[in-house]
């Protein structure tokens, strides 16, 4: 659940003005020119490096960021379908910021290096759909695993806390998938416009996380939901069956893929709600 429509309206409505071309925004975008997220309060120094990931099926570039000294909890941020970008690594530092060590991965490190959309959040979705196209419920879990045994062999990772995971866009049932393949370890898992969380098949990844141990925050677009109306409801039922904890809310006004910087859906206020609740669940759900 990738909706392009808005990436490619904004485009055309910048190139009718003559403010831009297409290869222009593009890398405007790409390059992190929206990108201005409000600074963290009481910010934590960090330090940061480009990682190199053992899985099984071979080594992931990823980036990892942490507070300069001490450990703190663990979180894995699963990219949305643009990949590990300069939008998502700081995200990732902001988290850092606010006292996480965090590791955020290139999902698609099996057919290509970051980055691996060339005007970032602006791509047409047909170029990175293949990508996409090449994960699935094995590599998924695969994959989670080997992330969090190597945030695990971190010493700036805190080994009596709970880790976290967050996904944004296809990175939301990864993210469920995570604390799926990693029950005992994964605390918080957060979702945001996550597409394909509830399917009608058996492994659907909502059913697979209601049997972990998490607490959840599930932010879904107000489009997204236009588009799968019951799916809330779905979500809602799974989890309180469970008894899992979870804080499942349609953002009013948002479009899918809101919360990115450099996405062209970006929704300054609405992301910083998000934001703000996922600090409130790790700060429960991680202490």
């Amino acid at each position: 659940m990738c909706d392009q429509d808005h990436f490619e309206d904004d485009r055309k409505d910048y190139e009718a003005r003559g403010l831009v071309t297409r290869k222009q925004f593009g890398a405007m975008l790409g390059a992190g020119v929206a990108m201005m997220l409000p600074k963290v309060a009481n910010a934590a120094e960090v330090t940061e490096s480009e990682v190199g990931v053992k899985t099984p099926d071979g080594t992931a570039d990823c980036y990892f960021v942490h507070p300069a000294s001490g450990a703190a909890p663990g979180v894995l941020i699963w990219p949305d379908i643009f990949g590990l970008r300069p939008a998502f690594r700081q995200m990732g530092k902001r988290l850092a910021e606010s006292g996480y060590s965090v590791l955020v991965v290139n999902p698609f490190y099996r057919a290509k290096k970051a980055p691996t959309a060339d005007a970032g959040g602006a791509t047409p979705i047909a170029q990175v759909m293949p990508l996409a196209q090449g994960l699935n419920e094995t590599t998924h879990m695969t994959d989670a695993k080997a992330f969090i045994g190597w945030l695990d062999q971190q010493a700036s990772v805190a080994k009596n806390r709970k880790i976290g995971t967050q996904g944004y866009c296809m990175g939301g049932p990864i993210a469920f998938r995570t604390a799926a393949a990693m029950p005992d370890r994964v605390g918080a898992v957060g979702s945001f416009h996550g597409g394909g969380l509830v399917t009608a098949t058996p492994n659907s990844p909502h059913l697979q996380a209601s049997k972990s141990h998490a607490q959840f925050l599930i932010a879904i677009a107000e489009s997204d939901d236009k588009r799968a109306p019951t799916d809330k409801t779905s979500l809602k039922d799974t989890f309180a069956t469970a008894n899992l904890p979870a804080e499942i809310e349609v953002y009013a006004g948002s479009m899918h893929g809101w919360c990115p910087p450099d996405s062209t859906a970006y929704n300054e206020a609405l992301a910083e709600k998000a934001w703000s609740r996922l600090l409130v669940l790790y700060g429960k759900a991680l202490a």
